[in-house]
């Protein structure tokens, strides 16, 4: 399996996990305080994890044009996207919300092809339509529709686009450090949800419920958005959205495991359509000769057929390394994936 698969299927394995453990931790009446310390959470600790790892703390480099693709980020999935989605859970009910936000992956991959003319051939939009499908076999329900409120379902489909941007946006920045955007959007999303919450007049739960609600946090959401950036990186965003719309069903199926929770046909279809979709993305075969401009960025690499440059610095031979480098323009044909070097028009 190709490692970058690898980094979006364990991204989807640790967000879905940590929905049915969030709803052993904080009771169902306070969604908008469980956001706040779920992401709080995964702010604080990725934020200890790079000063650990960096031995204090550290610039991100990012570049002056890089900036605005990350606040833009932030703003449509931190703040506007769970905004959108705690208003709109108001005035639908849960079945209905669950099946909306099947949206994400759908809208994600259309910004993707549409917006920023990431390649798609009908193999991958196949295997992008069975796992969505697996999502609605997933979450409908027999009273999905039982609001008349369109109030609702509207924002839940605003949040979904929220995220649907922010999935993009963050493409644009996932050759940088994934501890920082991670541990940035983490901080700013948690303080908003807590923010407003307080503002509700919720209150903290216990002190063991927020550390644990953090912790949650810190693995659910935290790292698995460091490892859904890398899969950015090496993926796309289409290929990586799919995959990680599995997250739904691995969360159902570690209820089903950890908590004897009933399972019925509609389980078992969802499982089959998504297996599906997922070995449709993983038998593709992308091949064409194409053409890298010249590229002027920063990220962990190896010196392998697309960084063959010298260096000005006293170099110590250990790879993979990072720093500033510049990609001559070449032509040449090998299978490849829309990554961070493969970003060209068919």
């Amino acid at each position: 399996m190709n490692h970058d698969v690898f980094y979006a299927l364990l991204a989807a394995t640790l967000f879905g996990a940590s929905t049915p453990f969030a709803k052993l931790l904080v009771s169902d009446d306070a969604p908008v305080m469980l956001a706040g310390l779920l992401y709080l959470g995964s702010g604080i600790g990725l934020a200890l994890l790079r000063i650990i790892r960096d031995r204090g703390w550290q610039s991100p480099n990012l570049g002056a044009a890089e900036w605005p693709w990350l606040l833009g980020a932030i703003l449509f999935g931190g703040v506007l996207g769970p905004v959108a989605l705690l208003l709109g859970l108001g005035y639908t009910t849960g079945s209905a919300a669950s099946l909306l936000l099947n949206l994400e992956a759908v809208l994600t991959a259309v910004i993707a092809w549409v917006v920023f003319r990431e390649s798609a051939d009908k193999r991958i939009v196949l295997g992008m339509v069975a796992i969505v499908l697996g999502g609605i076999a997933l979450s409908w329900q027999a009273d999905a529709y039982a609001s008349s409120n369109l109030l609702g379902p509207v924002l839940i489909a605003l949040a979904c686009l929220c995220w649907a941007i922010d999935n993009n946006l963050t493409r644009k920045v996932s050759a940088s450090d994934a501890l920082f955007i991670a541990g940035i959007k983490g901080l700013i999303a948690g303080t908003v949800n807590c923010v407003l919450a307080l503002l509700l007049g919720l209150s903290l739960p216990a002190v063991l419920v927020v550390f644990s609600t953090m912790t949650l946090g810190l693995i659910g959401y935290g790292l698995s958005l460091v490892l859904f950036v890398l899969a950015l990186r090496g993926l796309g965003t289409a290929r990586t959205g799919a995959y990680f719309s599995t997250a739904p069903f691995i969360g159902a199926a570690i209820s089903v495991v950890l908590m004897d929770e009933a399972t019925g046909g509609l389980f078992w279809l969802a499982a089959c359509l998504m297996a599906v979709g997922v070995w449709i993305h993983l038998t593709e075969h992308h091949e064409h000769e194409h053409h890298h401009e010249s590229l002027d960025h920063e990220h962990g690499h190896t010196h392998d057929v697309h960084h063959q440059h010298t260096h000005n610095f006293a170099w110590d031979g250990q790879e993979p390394h990072s720093h500033r480098h510049v990609h001559t323009e070449v032509i040449h044909k090998h299978p490849h994936y829309p990554d961070i070097h493969h970003r060209h028009t068919h």
